[in-house]
Order: C-alpha cells, then sequence, then structure tokens
C-alpha cells in the first residue's frame, strides 16, 4: 500500500485503485491509536482502534485480499513492540491476513548487541505465542543493523523457536545491505518465506547507496531497476509455497509499471 503514500489519500482510496490496476493483493499498513493524517484521509495507515472486519468489507467490497500485514516495529524495544505485535496479531486474524510482517527496526542508543538480542527474543517470544494461538505467522524482514546480512538475518530468525516465525525478504533492502549475493541469499531462505516484498532499487540508488544503508522506504518500479524478477520467480517457485509477491513502490505510476511487468513473468 505504500504506493498511494505520495498521493496523500486515505486506505479505501488505496484499495480501490489496487483493483483497478489488477492487483488481487494488498499489504495494509495498520498504526497504534489514532494518527492525524490518516483520520483526515491524507495517509493510507489503518489504526488497530478501526473494526478489522470493517477494513475487511472494504477490501471484499473491490474484490481484494489481503496478504499480510505492514507492522514493522523495532523488535530491539520491547515497550513499544511487544503490545503492538500482539494486537497487530489479533487484528490480522479478524481481518484475514496470514501474515504479519517486521524487522529489529533502530536500536536504542544505549545497548550492546548482547542486550539486543535478548531484548529481540523476549518480544518474539511473546509475539510468536499469540501468534501461535491465532494461526498468524511473523515474516522476518532485512531492514536494519543486524537483519542487513544473511547472517545477519538468520541469527534473529533462530532466537525464538516458533513455526510461527518465517521470512519476510525484501529484495531491495537485501541488495542495498550489500551483505551478499541476494540470489544465494533468497535461496538459502527460500523454505522459509512466508511473505517477498517486491521491491527493486534504481541503478543510480544502487550507485549511491550499497553498502551504505540498511534499507529503503519504498523503491522504483520492478523492471526499472537492479533485481533480475525472472531469477527471483524462479528461485521462489522452487520453494513449494504460496508466496504473494508484495510490490513496494512509491507512486501509482510504478505500481502499473510494476503489475505490467510481473504479471507478464508470471
Amino acid at each position: 500500500m505504500e504506493f498511494v503514500r505520495h498521493h496523500d489519500k486515505p486506505f479505501a482510496w488505496g484499495v480501490e485503485k489496487a483493483k483497478e490496476i489488477g492487483y488481487e493483493y494488498i499489504e495494509p499498513m495498520v498504526h497504534l491509536g489514532r494518527e492525524l493524517l490518516s483520520e483526515a484521509g491524507y495517509f493510507h495507515s489503518v489504526s488497530m482502534y478501526e473494526d478489522p472486519l470493517y477494513i475487511r468489507e472494504i477490501c471484499d467490497k473491490h474484490g481484494i485480499k489481503v496478504s499480510g500485514l505492514s507492522t514493522h516495529t523495532p523488535l530491539c524495544k520491547p515497550e513499544i513492540s511487544v503490545e503492538y505485535l500482539k494486537m497487530a496479531i489479533r487484528f490480522a486474524s479478524d481481518l484475514g491476513a496470514p501474515v504479519v510482517n517486521t524487522d529489529e527496526g533502530p536500536k536504542p542508543a544505549w545497548t550492546t548487541k548482547e542486550m539486543d538480542y535478548t531484548l529481540m527474543k523476549y518480544t518474539l517470544t511473546e509475539a510468536a505465542m499469540v501468534a501461535e494461538r491465532h494461526g498468524i505467522l511473523i515474516g522476518l524482514e532485512q531492514h536494519q543493523q543486524y537483519s542487513k546480512s544473511p547472517e545477519g538475518l538468520q541469527s534473529i530468525y533462530e532466537l525464538v523457536e516458533s513455526p510461527a516465525i518465517g521470512i519476510n525478504f525484501d529484495a531491495g533492502n537485501a541488495y542495498l545491505g550489500g551483505g551478499g549475493d541476494v540470489y544465494d541469499w533468497l535461496e538459502s531462505v527460500k523454505h522459509k518465506l512466508v511473505h517477498f516484498h517486491a521491491k527493486d532499487i534504481s541503478i543510480q540508488q544502487g550507485k549511491d547507496e550499497r553498502g551504505k544503508v540498511t534499507g529503503t522506504p519504498v523503491g522504483c518500479a520492478c523492471g526499472d531497476g537492479v533485481v533480475d524478477w525472472k531469477r527471483v520467480i524462479e528461485i521462489i517457485k522452487t520453494s513449494e509455497k504460496e508466496v504473494v509477491l508484495s510490490v513496494e513502490c512509491g507512486t501509482v505510476p510504478d505500481a502499473v509499471k510494476s503489475f505490467e511487468y510481473l504479471s507478464k513473468l508470471l
């Protein structure tokens, strides 16, 4: 749903636009409490104070399914993330979204790596217990300081042994982090995939930022950047799982180009 963020439109407008383009699924972003821009209809994020069945009605009206929820929250900060994730999991269950996606988030300035891993384990244990009860999967994404490499993402994945925990692979973040070959990385986690962010990175952004950042908010249109989508799709198909490609780009025109490009490959 990031494709409508810069158009200053509400969630329902974005759902209708996604259907108009031809998308089958959307990935809404949810937040705690009330947020001025979304309440005024200028932002697509959904408050978890809303009735999830009302959100489902909006999607059903346009024949759109929900692949997962964008619930990125700093796992290293349990005072924020524990209750947020637990609420998001219950919200996803009522909404009919099978996955909630997150990452370790920006770490506290004063903690050590050892402390961060203890905090992440606490957060993921609490979240996984709720997720298991509700039949929801948690997709860990590479987006921050520890998950920017294959070894780092794996170390977070292994913190808690739970059937509810999987991987939400972000192709763009995997490339920008500079932690290794994107396709080898995807191959190594393909059987743990629960969701996939189809984010492409422009050639210029790759030159400017690869190895200097751990991720980026949105990418360019799929097919306009550095990612070999044919190769990505071939790897995912061998995972023997149903995995949604959730396009992550910043504008409606990019969403149209991405849909047309990926549809031909699929």
